[in-house]
């Protein structure tokens, strides 16, 4: 009995073992990875710089810009896929962690939109400094928030191309859209939507009339209540609209979209872009089964098989067809400029 029970255990751990080395080699990546530090008026910057494994030729430079929320410089390693993929086509990727996380200075939560415009250009002026950054191929990739920053980056550095991903057009409307959708998912009741839409729009006047944070806590309910620097977050951007800066593109433009998204009204992102965008630089991609994120439909509900794929199979983390789509419209970059 003790040696089946010893055998048993032999091989569980013999699994364990297996498992790990597997999980060990999918979650390395050929690619080379450089902590990097970047000093600037407003404090120390600390990221990333991810270089191919071997190189000859100076390499293009994809800047990373985050969506909201505390994001680290590879956002929990998601952005590690993306990274490879990038660095087999020739491409460096440049990706910073937000103030006050992993070491540099400050806080995000009192970054207003156009701080992280010159976040941006302070670290694209880094770039050029580095010899092996070719400094005429420097552009960005950029989610969700991002989608209010790239553009009026791209009126104050020649981006030689824009990678967007999930970008809204109006922070109210936006936030809007996402609640509506949000508690429908939830299965919350037609009532209870337009119940929190009113509170909504009381938060909104106080945001409107610029009233402090004490104002706010005195009618914010318990359940939605923000934190004081996520309140000075939101009266310093809540008006953003991406609109007008949509002109200030003078470069390529790929815009990605997932039909699942309920974060953002992606149809009216996609016709605000046509309409804006000089069609001769627009390239829209729309994935049916994506989600904010590009995710699939199946891995944005269950945390369980997201935890796995990121685990077992990494690369595949992201709906197939968002990297080629990437690839694509690079490689088609670099055809027009020979």
């Amino acid at each position: 009995m003790r040696k089946k029970i010893r055998n048993v255990l032999l091989c569980v751990v013999l699994l364990l073992v297996c498992a790990g080395v597997y999980i060990l080699k999918q979650n390395s990546f050929d690619m080379a990875e450089q902590a990097v530090e970047i000093q600037t008026p407003q404090g120390k910057l600390t990221g990333t710089l991810v270089l191919p494994t071997n190189y000859t030729n100076k390499l293009g430079l994809v800047l990373f810009i985050h969506g909201d929320g505390p994001i680290d410089a590879s956002h929990d390693d998601g952005y590690k896929p993306l990274w490879e993929r990038l660095a087999s086509l020739g491409y460096a990727s440049l990706s910073l962690n937000k103030r006050g996380l992993n070491g540099s200075e400050g806080n995000w939560l009192h970054q207003s939109i156009d701080d992280r415009v010159e976040e941006a250009r302070q670290a694209i002026a880094w770039a050029k400094t580095q010899p092996m950054i070719d400094k005429e191929q420097i552009g960005v990739w950029g989610a969700s928030q991002a989608g209010w920053v790239i553009p009026k980056l791209a009126k104050k550095e020649p981006l030689a191309f824009s990678l967007i991903l999930s970008p809204a057009i109006n922070w109210i409307t936006q936030g809007q859209f996402n609640g509506r959708k949000q508690m429908e998912q939830d299965g919350f009741s037609e009532a209870e939507i337009r119940d929190k839409e009113q509170y909504d729009r009381q938060v909104l006047k106080l945001l409107e009339d610029r009233a402090s944070y004490e104002k706010y806590a005195e009618i914010a309910r318990e359940r939605n209540l923000m934190s004081k620097d996520r309140w000075t977050f939101v009266t310093q951007n809540f008006m953003s609209d991406a609109t007008d800066d949509l002109r200030h593109f003078n470069s390529p433009v790929l815009l990605m979209l997932g039909e699942n998204d309920i974060n953002v009204d992606v149809k009216e992102t996609e016709q605000v872009y046509r309409e804006i965008v000089k069609p001769n630089l627009l390239t829209v991609a729309v994935f049916p089964d994506a989600d904010h994120s590009m995710l699939s439909k199946k891995t944005a509900n269950s945390n369980l098989r997201a935890i796995l794929i990121s685990l077992f199979v990494p690369r595949q983390i992201t709906i197939p067809g968002y990297m080629d789509e990437i690839e694509r419209f690079l490689r088609s970059i670099a055809r027009d400029k020979k």
